[in-house]
């Protein structure tokens, strides 16, 4: 109704300018001028009170697009003090007013849940402008895991980290790329993925950054598990029967009947030969024993094991050897009370096992010492840590040195570190080192939190 009286009112007034203006026309056709006084000063009234009238209305538009351009949603248009003509008008601006507000707050509320989002997920993100590098969002996982406070712009990282820069510049969008980098002396594995996002007319190269190490480790682990399942049925079915026609042979040469036939400088020659071939046979035969090793624990006999108590049987198990070599033994344990849940055998095998290690890696370094260590870290993870001030070794060793079959030592099978890495991945934990040529290494066994 009220719309309907805004458009009469209008039409009125277009009507009595209408006529006016025709009144006006026909007193000028007869001649009669003395009655222009009249119509003339009507008529401009009439045509100033159109323009008042519509100018009203553009004063009202004016004052909403003002807001809108500032984003001024808090704005109010007084309805019940507006003229009646202007009236729908401003219920109208405050209805898109009260719209463009709830709107607001949906989005600000979105941005808020998307930011708590991208700072609990365990996901590094980087947003930066293509043209310029300037970042745009930096999560607190991405400043953890590449170890940078504050970037201005995605150059920044260059100074830091130049090889993961370069890889970052050249990704293309919808590519992903495994990146290793040294983050506190150890190798991570990083998946670094990119996309592409368009936002006022900017375009953003969105990066997203997860570290991959423990889940590649475990599927290595799984695959050399496979090989060396294959691999030690294949040597053991062809060299056994290698061995067992060896004695064989070696019976028979020592046979009357054959002892008679053949020089006795000969039949020497032959059974050194026989000899060497069981030999070598039985040597590779337990050699591959020893890998088959690697696959049999399969199952953990799970219980609380209090850190102190097991630091104290390495310590009793391992002092003979160290004064023997004159090795100091530091063990540091703020919390006596901290404990793990782990097979004590198996885990008693890592440790002596790393205990050995680092035993022969400090055997020509002046005052030798060991350090065993173990904290919480703030992720609730358990890290027991077995230190030396050995020689170290060289980073292109670092990625190696749990693969099967390699080893340091010339004397070494290259099983140890393998078989201390596949009890850890089946705790749900991990094994990694931090070493520094001539300074020392450190193996960091890490377990994650009871019920994980």
């Amino acid at each position: 109704m009220i719309f309907n009286r805004y458009e009469w009112r209008l039409v009125l007034r277009v009507i009595f300018l209408f006529i006016t203006l025709t009144l006006t026309s026909i007193l000028v056709v007869k001649d009669l001028y003395l009655f222009l006084v009249i119509t003339i000063p009507l008529v401009v009234y009439e045509v100033l009170d159109l323009i008042r009238f519509q100018k009203k209305a553009q004063d009202e538009v004016s004052q909403f697009v003002e807001s809108i351009h500032y984003r001024d949603f808090s704005r109010h248009f007084d309805v019940r003090k507006a003229p009646n003509e202007l009236k729908p008008l401003r219920k109208g601006f405050n209805e898109i007013n009260t719209t463009f507000k709830l709107i607001s707050r949906e989005r600000e509320t979105q941005y808020h849940y998307l930011q708590k989002i991208l700072e609990l997920v365990d996901t590094g993100i980087l947003s930066y402008e293509q043209d310029n590098g300037e970042t745009g969002w930096i999560n607190e996982a991405f400043k953890n895991l590449i170890g940078v406070p504050y970037l201005k712009t995605i150059h920044s990282l260059e100074k830091r980290e130049i090889g993961l820069y370069q890889e970052i510049i050249k990704l293309k969008p919808g590519d992903s790329k495994i990146v290793t980098m040294t983050r506190n002396q150890q190798l991570v594995k990083i998946l670094v993925t990119a996309s592409v996002l368009r936002s006022d007319e900017k375009i953003y190269k969105l990066v997203a950054f997860q570290n991959v190490s423990e889940a590649l480790d475990e599927t290595e682990s799984k695959a050399w598990q496979k090989l060396l399942n294959v691999m030690t049925h294949e040597i053991m079915n062809s060299v056994a029967p290698i061995s067992s026609l060896a004695d064989t042979l070696k019976n028979r040469l020592q046979s009357p009947e054959i002892a008679g036939c053949v020089a006795s400088s000969q039949l020497e020659d032959l059974e050194l030969g026989i000899d060497t071939i069981k030999r070598r046979s039985e040597g590779l035969l337990k050699f591959t024993e020893s890998y088959r090793s690697l696959n049999k624990i399969t199952k953990l006999d799970l219980t609380k094991i209090l850190v102190r108590n097991l630091f104290e049987n390495l310590n009793s198990l391992m002092r003979p050897t160290l004064e023997k070599k004159h090795i100091e033994l530091e063990i540091i344990l703020r919390d006596p009370a901290l404990a793990i849940e782990a097979d004590l055998n198996l885990i008693e095998q890592v440790l002596i096992n790393l205990m050995v290690n680092a035993v022969e890696a400090v055997k020509d370094t002046e005052n030798p010492r060991l350090t065993l260590s173990a904290e919480i870290q703030s992720n609730n993870k358990t890290l027991v840590k077995v230190m030396d001030n050995g020689m170290g070794m060289p980073p292109e060793l670092l990625d190696k040195i749990f693969i099967p079959f390699f080893s340091t030592r010339k004397s070494g099978s290259g099983i140890g570190l393998s078989l201390c890495k596949q009890i850890m991945l089946l705790h749900k934990g991990n094994i990694q080192v931090q070493s520094t040529n001539g300074v020392g290494s450190a193996f960091i066994l890490q377990f994650s939190p009871s019920g994980t």
